[in-house]
């Protein structure tokens, strides 16, 4: 089952790659139903915020008409970064599913233990390394990408 959603999440990421954005994916899952798809658009919107996890989880607040999210469950491709996981915890997902680590900014176990942390008011159940493998791979083809064509 968590492969089928995280399927979902790379296709999320491969849009990220062809719109030259770092190729990471997110879907919300509610119900065994996805009620929310995003991928990264921080270029396109020139919003350091706009990473795929925090994009759906305002799209899946307005499926739910809800700003919490209990009973949902996140995939994303990457391990969420501090900023995300944060909006993870306020958005009370109950289980975040992720694929690659993040030796650079992973809060949920490689740099933080954000989401399961006892002092905070909300734990997640955490599902790591799904198809972590896919997941790696797309990024490091687009940075191997950007590094040929001379971007950032």
């Amino acid at each position: 089952m968590h492969e089928n959603y995280m399927r979902l999440a790379l296709e999320e990421a491969q849009r990220a790659f062809a719109e030259d954005e770092a190729p990471i994916g997110a879907v919300i899952v509610f119900e065994n139903r996805v009620i929310a798809a995003a991928h990264n658009q921080r270029e396109q919107l020139h919003d350091p915020t706009a990473h795929a996890e925090m994009i759906a989880i305002t799209q899946a607040a307005a499926a739910r008409e809800s700003w919490r999210l209990d009973g949902c469950t996140l995939y994303a491709t990457l391990e969420p970064c501090p900023m995300c996981a944060g909006a993870i915890l306020q958005a009370r997902i109950s289980t975040v599913v992720y694929g690659a680590a993040d030796p650079k900014a992973g809060a949920v176990r490689t740099l933080f233990n954000l989401l399961d942390d006892s002092r905070l008011n909300h734990r997640c159940q955490i599902v790591p390394g799904v198809l972590a493998e896919p997941c790696g791979q797309i990024l490091s083809q687009f940075f191997q990408q950007q590094r040929r064509l001379g971007k950032k």
